[in-house]
C-alpha cells in the first residue's frame, strides 16, 4: 500500500479570474494523485482576506487515482460555486494520504498565463 504524501495541504494564492478572452475559460484546479489502495475523501476550506471562511466542498480522489478538480466547476453543499475576482486561499484535507498541485490558467489577455506549483 502506498502512502505517498500527506493529509493536509495548503494552497495560499487561488484566484479565479473576472474576465475571459477568446473561446478559452479562465480557471484553477486543484490537482490531486492518490497512490493508495483506498479512495481519498477531500473536503476544501476556503479563507478571504475579509470574510468569514466558506467549507463544505467535497471531491473524491479513486484510489491509485489522480483527480483535476475543476474550481470554477466545484460547488458547495449548498449548491454555491466559488466567487470570481477575489483572491483567497485553500486548505484542503483528505482523510488519506495524497499528493496536490494547484495550477491556474488565466485567459484575461489573449496572451493566457499558466501557473502551476506544488501546494505545502
Amino acid at each position: 500500500m502506498a502512502k505517498n504524501g500527506k493529509k493536509q495541504w495548503f494552497m495560499p494564492d487561488a484566484f479565479y479570474p473576472v474576465a475571459d478572452h477568446g473561446d478559452y475559460v479562465s480557471h484553477e484546479a486543484v490537482c490531486v494523485l492518490n497512490t493508495g489502495d483506498e479512495d481519498a475523501h477531500i473536503d476544501l476550506t476556503l479563507y478571504f482576506e475579509d470574510r468569514e471562511p466558506r467549507s463544505g466542498f467535497h471531491a473524491v480522489c479513486g484510489a491509485r487515482r489522480t483527480n483535476h478538480i475543476r474550481l470554477d466547476k466545484l460547488k458547495d453543499e449548498s449548491g454555491e460555486g466559488i466567487d470570481r475576482g477575489v483572491p483567497y486561499a485553500i486548505l484542503l484535507d483528505s482523510d488519506v494520504p495524497v499528493v496536490v498541485q494547484y495550477s491556474r490558467c488565466d485567459t484575461t489577455q489573449s496572451e493566457l498565463s499558466f501557473m502551476g506549483l506544488l501546494a505545502y
